[in-house]
């Protein structure tokens, strides 16, 4: 069954606003709440890495709002103007959620060792791949089925990538959770709060994962039916 071009370009625009929407929201919403412990984001990432004998890994203050991460190269957990200095219940779980990452990597957790191993061919098949799979979609030759072909593998090197990102990022909400509880530094409604905030996040993810694997079927779709004309 084909399907039409439009159709992927119109679902990646509909969930990708979707999930920014709610992530957004759900952000909002729970910076208006101070947290009663009084921890900022960044004293909560602190406390955290402290605790668990992360002392090495640098904390830095980064410009913009959620765009926070943590870079494993560098060891150093990256807090947005949002998050650094905010003692909302929001940043206090974003700050988790990313120092959460930070102990994916100590860990060796096995996901996320896959995920950076795909970070390279990621990006060369998201960028690579839809250009060659559509020149070779449109030549009618030999040559085009066998650019279409390579631009369709080298896209899905970038699909893989986000699917394995799913867990990588669901372990850290996970992990978030676990410590700010073991903390004590959110409780009880506080709690919920944090964990809407990182579903919202988690959904962005999704959503883009989601996009990914429907243009990889328009593709692969698009690529089966030229064969059998």
């Amino acid at each position: 069954m084909q399907i039409p071009m439009l159709i992927p370009f119109i679902v990646s625009i509909a969930l990708s606003l979707g999930a920014q929407l709610m992530v957004q929201a759900s952000f909002r919403r729970y910076s208006r709440i101070p947290a009663r412990s009084g921890y900022s984001g960044f004293k909560t990432a602190q406390r955290i890495l402290n605790e668990n004998g992360m002392n090495e890994v640098r904390i830095e203050h980064v410009r913009g709002q959620l765009t926070d991460h943590y870079s494993p190269r560098e060891n150093v957990l990256r807090l947005s103007d949002a998050t650094y200095s905010s003692q909302s219940v929001a940043a206090i779980g974003v700050a988790a959620h990313e120092t959460g990452h930070a102990m994916q990597h100590r860990d060796g957790y096995l996901p996320n060792k896959i995920r950076s191993s795909l970070l390279v061919p990621a990006n060369l098949g998201s960028q690579a791949g839809p250009l060659l799979a559509g020149i070779g979609l449109v030549m009618q030759s030999a040559l085009g089925d066998t650019l279409a072909k390579v631009g369709i593998i080298l896209f899905a090197g970038s699909v893989l990538f986000y699917l394995i990102t799913l867990p990588v990022e669901f372990n850290a909400s996970r992990r978030a959770i676990v410590l700010l509880d073991q903390t004590g530094i959110l409780s009880g409604d506080e709690m919920k709060g944090a964990k809407s905030v990182l579903r919202a996040a988690a959904l962005t993810y999704v959503a883009s994962a989601l996009t990914a694997v429907l243009y990889l079927l328009r593709y692969v779709a698009m690529a089966q039916s030229r064969r059998r004309r």
